[in-house]
């Protein structure tokens, strides 16, 4: 049978620890010690009191608990001694019908992974979508983790516990995240479609206009059309815009939106979650025949990574009127111009002009997407409301020495340009390191800088290097904070050189200002969740997004969902719940609600 919040919470302590009895396995204390929180709003809350009593636990606690799990396919299995839910669990992900390689590897892998670390290797089985990781999954992210850092191994075994309760509790209460799984399921086939082939295990690459791309557009025109929106289109810079219009033609608009191209070797969720996140919501909508006082325009922009041309965020640059005609005379790997890839694709470069809109005709831009880093997922938080997008210059530059044999040039002789660039790269980590206030483990509003290339042309083995390219990226929550960070990174290059005896140059490549998010957006995102006792964390980022576009012309704001993995992004390995991709649908449709209830 299944259970309710109501009975949850009207339950003796006694009656709520056996509602919730294998939830954590063998370790009774966790949900005993959440349940001091109730009365619960929602399941979030609950998921996140016991993540918060889980991290208050000393290490002692925290290492009983992990090695309480059972291995994988272990002998507890073997032996049928495993508990119902871990039984499930196995059974489900296909361990209980490994081959003899596939038994072997496994036992190798835990084997290994015991000796390394002290304990068994946990992993939510049922993977991100709560339907199965297969077994090459599993053996792949073995193998991946064993390769880890203790510390971060050990916070990442934590995690996938917290997982691995998610899916028991949806289970007990039967709350399963269906809108959830199809935003999931859609995101998973939209990837179907990629510059660098569509075999099994291909990456994932989608740039502007290229084959891949234009099949990536018509099939979110076509979801658009079967989703109920009233007008689906693809304007000239290819987004795909689609309208689902108000109850009175004299309404203001809300934009929304996300990008679908992605960088190269990418993730399935960067931008995408964005398109499918309203789109669903607009689907209920017309399924129940609502209309809004408000229009809603959803926009999937056809570039924002900057991949096959050198020009980023075209697609939500031209809605603000930022798009340069120079751009069209650049030429990709292939010698395509722009311009030609516009008229292969036949789109009308003349009426890319006409795609600026006007911000008196629209309540803001409101922007839903994976973090893209490890904050939410190391604090264990669905969602977080974003508070500014950082700002960031970056520069191309190169330190020229002299060239001289490695052999006979004494140490104090030399005019080494690597040696120069590795110090302003240690003096760039040190010094963005100093910004923000520490929060727990993580620091707010830091600023963040990054050497990402070097290169020593002609480099030998045997010759002191006479030059070193190199770039730097520099970003903060405000500009005033950026502008601080690159004053002193550049003074230090300065520094440095003539302390060493070389000369510098420098070119600035790109400047972006930091995008404070309008704070009546954010209180609405605040309410939002509030509504739906999802807990609160407000968190800048460090990446950049469509909403800095429009943020020239209207108020935005963002929603942050949280990625695994670590948070990582731009990566293969980037992913994300379905059972978090539900929360950030239900927070959308919360959204439009008060918006609705606001204007009426």
């Amino acid at each position: 049978m299944s259970f309710t919040l109501e009975q949850l919470n009207a339950a003796s302590a006694k009656e709520a620890a056996v509602m919730l009895g294998g939830l954590y396995e063998h370790s009774p204390w966790i949900v005993m010690q959440a349940l001091r929180v109730r009365p619960l709003g929602s399941l979030a809350q609950l998921k996140h009191a016991c993540a918060v009593v889980l991290d208050a636990a000393d290490a002692k606690a925290q290492l009983a608990l992990i090695r309480a799990h059972p291995e994988l396919a272990g002998k507890a299995m073997i032996d049928a001694t495993l508990t119902p839910e871990s039984s499930t669990e196995q059974k489900l992900a296909g361990l209980t019908r490994c081959t003899p390689a596939e038994f072997s590897r496994i036992q190798q892998l835990n084997a290994e992974y015991n000796l390394r670390f002290g304990w068994p290797f946990i992993l939510a089985v049922r993977g991100p979508r709560g339907t199965g990781l297969s077994k090459q999954e599993i053996i792949e992210t073995f193998e991946r983790r064993a390769l880890g850092q203790p510390e971060q191994e050990l916070r990442e075994c934590l995690r996938q516990i917290h997982r691995i309760a998610e899916l028991r509790l949806n289970d007990k209460f039967d709350a399963q995240p269906l809108l959830g799984h199809e935003v999931w399921d859609w995101q998973e086939q939209l990837a179907r479609h990629s510059d660098a082939g569509s075999a099994p295990g291909a990456p994932l690459t989608v740039t502007y206009l290229t084959p891949a791309h234009q099949a990536c557009a018509r099939e979110i025109a076509e979801r658009m059309r079967t989703g109920g929106f009233d007008e689906v289109r693809i304007d000239a810079v290819g987004n795909v815009v689609g309208s689902y219009r108000a109850a009175t033609s004299d309404a203001k608009t809300l934009l929304t939106g996300s990008h679908f191209d992605t960088v190269r070797n990418a993730g399935k969720y960067d931008g995408r979650l964005g398109i499918f996140v309203p789109l669903i919501c607009v689907r209920e909508l017309a399924r129940r025949g609502r209309r809004l006082p408000f229009h809603l325009e959803l926009v999937a922009f056809a570039e924002e990574e900057g991949q096959r041309y050198a020009a980023t965020f075209l697609g939500s640059g031209a809605l603000v009127g930022d798009f340069k005609p120079a751009w069209l005379e650049q030429a990709d790997a292939h010698g395509v111009t722009m311009r030609q890839a516009l008229q292969q694709a036949g789109l009308k470069v003349e009426d890319i002009a006409a795609l600026k809109r006007d911000p008196a005709r629209y309540l803001g831009f409101v922007e839903v997407h994976i973090e893209q880093g490890p904050v939410l997922n190391e604090l264990d938080l669905p969602l977080g409301i974003v508070t500014s997008i950082n700002g960031g210059v970056r520069y191309a530059g190169e330190v020229i020495g002299v060239a001289s044999h490695a052999g006979t040039t004494p140490m104090e002789r030399r005019f080494d340009a690597a040696c120069a660039v590795a110090e302003l790269m240690l003096f760039v980590e040190q010094r963005a390191a100093r910004d923000g206030l520490l929060v727990g483990r993580h620091k707010a509003d830091g600023s963040v800088g990054t050497v990402g290339i070097l290169n020593v042309p002609n480099g030998s083995t045997n010759v002191v290097p006479g030059r070193c390219q190199f770039t730097l990226d520099l970003r903060a929550p405000s500009d005033r904070q950026r502008d601080a960070l690159v004053a002193d990174v550049l003074a230090q290059l300065a520094a440095i050189c003539q302390r060493r005896g070389l000369r510098y140059e420098l070119k600035e490549t790109m400047r972006a200002a930091a995008a404070p998010s309008d704070r009546s957006w954010q209180q609405r995102w605040h309410r939002a969740l509030q509504s739906l006792s999802v807990p609160l964390h407000r968190m800048a980022s460090g990446a950049g997004h469509d909403a800095m576009k429009l943020h020239q012309i209207m108020p935005q704001a963002m929603l942050f969902v949280r990625g695994q993995n670590g948070g990582i992004s731009h990566n293969p390995l980037e992913s994300s719940t379905s059972c978090d991709m539900q929360l950030a649908i239900d927070a959308f449709t919360t959204l439009l609600n008060q918006l609705d209830q606001e204007l009426t």
